[in-house]
């Protein structure tokens, strides 16, 4: 048997007994615990909705094949392959359409390829910003969002290009 098929219920038990130990009632916990995340979920829905919304209007329009060409002589002088670019405007908003797109990528290319190499290093270095401040923000009661959002973005854009540079050298 394999010691990670045991590990969840192990922690369980663990945690269990602990709770025992405290004397805390669990059930009441849990359903506090849950009741609280349900209204998280209900305060993000409105911000997760529109840039789900954003998303594919964004793709629907043919906004991204201009914005693809307008941006691929700036990516192809830092090194970011033309075949990314719909990568890194994707993935700061959907996790999962970037998932769907890296793994047209790994499709059209190959596993062991320049492209699909920085495409995966992209997808695991870099986060759904709009996302992250969505959930963030709603709770925070500071509403300026604008610069952390700024400086996330740049922190990404940077470490897509530094990321292409490092893949250089492993191919």
């Amino acid at each position: 048997m394999n010691f990670f098929n045991v590990l969840i219920p192990i922690l369980l038990l663990f945690l269990l007994i602990y709770c025992a130990y405290k004397k805390v009632n669990v059930y009441d916990t849990f359903v506090q615990g849950a009741k609280t995340g349900l209204d998280l979920t209900i305060s993000i829905f409105p911000y997760i909705a529109t840039i789900i919304l954003m998303v594919c209007l964004f793709e629907a329009s043919g906004l991204n094949g201009l914005i693809i060409k307008i941006l691929s002589p700036i990516f192809n002088f830092f090194g970011v392959p033309k075949e990314l670019i719909n990568l890194i405007i994707l993935k700061p908003f959907s996790g999962s359409g970037s998932l769907a797109l890296l793994n047209e990528i790994i499709s059209n290319y190959g596993t062991h390829s320049y492209v699909t190499l920085c495409a995966a290093a992209i997808f695991g270095s870099s986060e759904t910003v709009f996302y992250i401040s969505a959930v963030y923000f709603v709770k925070c009661k500071n509403k300026k969002a604008v610069k952390p959002i700024i400086i996330s973005l740049t922190a990404c854009l940077i470490s897509t290009i530094l990321t292409c540079l490092i893949c250089k050298f492993f191919i």
